[in-house]
């Protein structure tokens, strides 16, 4: 019969990983570690979940859930994102409404985590306890990426020139126009404009320069963030396009040097 001892093998394990600043492990990991049955381990983890010891993100993937954050049941997301995105072997930047809050635009706290990733595609996360959201995207450059330094270690997180150009691409994801305009009105602080021309040309949507020119100055006028983005787009080809992707346009007329037609009218809460 086992010992009370022998109950607490993971438990006392854990204990170890978290002194040297490790949160999180895999069920193969412990597999590899004790050569205990399946069954023996599946109680185990069980155990300490029941016990709010360690919380499952996704399947046979588990983070340690230290004292300050038992409340909740979880750590935040941006404590093992970059554990989560290692064990699935894909390459990722944090973005969207998280990397804009990480840069100062944090108006509104977002409830969700939001991941950039490469195909194939993955699930969302979706539980009581957190929610992580993957989205696509074809290509990156490292030099828009920037490393941000959490309680645990490194994560990826998309520059401010960056996030503002996903921002604009992921407009549906992130609640529409007029959250995309207080965000790029917060974030707009911290943009570099020479920074911006270069993740621009990196970027490869010549319509979401268009609109985030457009944003820029027509909507929060910060016609000096934008100059810079137009010099460089004036040399490309470049057409006409809507403001909001899937709304129509009562005309299709365009009276600004972006080649935007204006189907929608967004405003910043701030």
């Amino acid at each position: 019969m086992p010992t009370a001892t022998s109950y607490n093998y993971i438990e006392n394990y854990l204990d170890q990983q978290q002194s040297r600043g490790i949160y999180s492990f895999t069920a193969d990991e412990l597999k590899d570690k004790f050569k205990t049955s399946p069954k023996a381990l599946i109680k185990a983890i069980q155990r300490l979940k029941l016990k709010g010891k360690i919380a499952q993100v996704r399947k046979e993937f588990y983070v340690i859930v230290t004292p300050e954050y038992s409340h909740r049941g979880i750590m935040p997301a941006w404590n093992y994102v970059d554990a989560l995105m290692k064990y699935l072997k894909r390459d990722y930047y944090v973005g969207l409404l998280n990397a804009a809050a990480m840069h100062g635009a944090a108006h509104q706290q977002p409830q969700d985590f939001y991941v950039i990733m490469k195909k194939p595609p993955l699930r969302d996360i979706i539980n009581k306890k957190t929610v992580i959201r993957f989205s696509i995207k074809k290509e990156w450059k490292k030099a828009d990426i920037v490393e941000k330094k959490t309680e645990t270690g490194y994560v990826n997180v998309s520059s401010p020139e960056l996030t503002a150009l996903d921002l604009v691409f992921f407009q549906d994801s992130i609640g529409g126009l007029s959250r995309l305009a207080t965000l790029l009105d917060e974030l707009a602080e911290v943009i570099d404009a020479a920074k911006l021309v270069k993740a621009a040309k990196h970027y490869g949507q010549i319509t979401t320069i268009q609109r985030l020119g457009y944003m820029l100055e027509k909507v929060l006028n910060y016609k000096e963030k934008s100059d810079p983005l137009f010099d460089w787009l004036k040399e490309q080809k470049y057409f006409s396009t809507v403001l909001q992707p899937g709304k129509k346009a009562r005309n299709t007329r365009t009276n600004n040097r972006w080649k935007i037609i204006k189907n929608a009218s967004p405003k910043s809460d701030l």
